[in-house]
């Protein structure tokens, strides 16, 4: 499969590289290593020690953070993939000793890694994940693994029309079809819009918007989708007829990255402000709990379900039937199909 490479897209949670321990996770068929130094910087590697071509995430950290020792023969690497130390005979280091390492940025709660040209890889084009700066926000962490294409995760968040009809009682309701929707393109950011009016929410989601259970509401869920996949939405609620400047906003990201042409990594949360105090992360942590229950149980076997159907045949070879409501994952498809096809043919996006 062709994957978007001159990209930042999401490695890690930042909470998932632990100092002392090595983390392997396969991203765009590239097995990969990482851990933090000394100085808690964390690093991305091959996961491949080029001596024996054993994984060298079955080694461990060593030099006081500094590298990561070969398991089978005790090569070491630094952060740099540089080997380090080479424990046997007059202890020469030989030249091809190196392990390829990733431009790794860590910001906003989440290590962002770069699988394309590396001189291309401007920290200035992450997208803006502000929202989850620890710094001024309580953030809920949440990881699912799924067993489908990331692109097909993409497209069920950008159509949030299933709600009603997979997540009943859960994230959707009646009020869901009658929704108006807008979608906007800035540059190479896709928007979709959706709102509610008059509506009965599932009972948990008043917890999160701080109103009373089955006040009738005006929701917004507005979703912004940077490629290849990464998502974060806007949420939230107010009594029906009230301007949504009286509401609280809920940021929750929603991040893909393919492992394999037929697995994804699927990170998610929610975040409140820290100004909310305890109550806020009590919230964060209760909500990012309620929210896997549907998008494990309920969107994940749909998803694998439809991978199944689609089998190995690329999505546009099956003639999908389009509906209004798939305006915004048809664009973001497109201009995804777009940006990989330049960079293929060596052009800039």
């Amino acid at each position: 499969m062709s994957y978007l490479k001159n990209a930042w897209t999401m490695a890690a949670w930042d909470e998932e590289v632990k100092p002392g321990a090595l983390l392997a996770r396969t991203l765009l068929d590239q097995k990969l290593v990482f851990f933090r130094d000394a100085q808690g910087v964390a690093h991305a590697l091959d996961d491949r020690c080029p001596h024996r071509f054993v994984p060298l995430s079955a080694g461990r950290v060593c030099d006081d953070g500094q590298a990561i020792q070969c398991a089978y023969h005790g090569l070491r690497f630094d952060g740099s993939g540089a080997c380090t130390h080479n424990p046997h005979g007059n202890g020469k280091v030989p030249a091809a000793a190196r392990v390829r390492s990733w431009p790794l940025v860590e910001r906003h709660s989440i290590l962002w890694i770069w699988m394309g040209d590396p001189a291309l890889a401007e920290a200035a084009r992450i997208p803006d994940f502000s929202a989850l700066d620890p710094a001024h926000w309580h953030v809920g962490k949440g990881y699912l693994h799924a067993r489908a294409n990331y692109v097909l995760e993409t497209d069920n968040i950008l159509d949030l029309s299933h709600i009603e009809f997979l997540h009943p009682g859960t994230l959707g309701s009646d009020a869901v079809k009658h929704a108006h929707t807008e979608l906007r393109q800035e540059g190479q950011t896709v928007w979709s819009m959706r709102q509610t009016e008059n509506e009965v929410m599932p009972d948990f989601l008043y917890q999160a918007m701080g109103l009373p259970p089955g006040l009738r509401v005006d929701r917004w869920i507005d979703v912004r989708w940077d490629a290849p996949a990464s998502m974060l939405l806007d949420a939230g609620a107010t009594p029906t007829g009230r301007p949504r400047s009286e509401g609280r906003q809920n940021f929750l990201p929603h991040l893909f990255t393919p492992e394999t042409a037929t697995t994804t990594h699927y990170w998610f949360g929610i975040a409140f402000p820290k100004a909310m105090g305890e109550q806020g992360a009590a919230l964060a942590r209760q909500q990012t709990a309620a929210l896997r229950v549907p998008f494990e149980t309920e969107d994940l076997p749909m998803l694998e379900l439809q991978q199944r159907a689609l089998g190995d045949t690329p999505f546009w070879d099956h003639h999908p039937v389009l509906l209004a409501s798939d305006a915004a994952a048809v664009r973001a498809r497109r201009l995804l199909d777009q940006l990989i096809a330049a960079e293929q043919g060596g052009r800039a996006a």
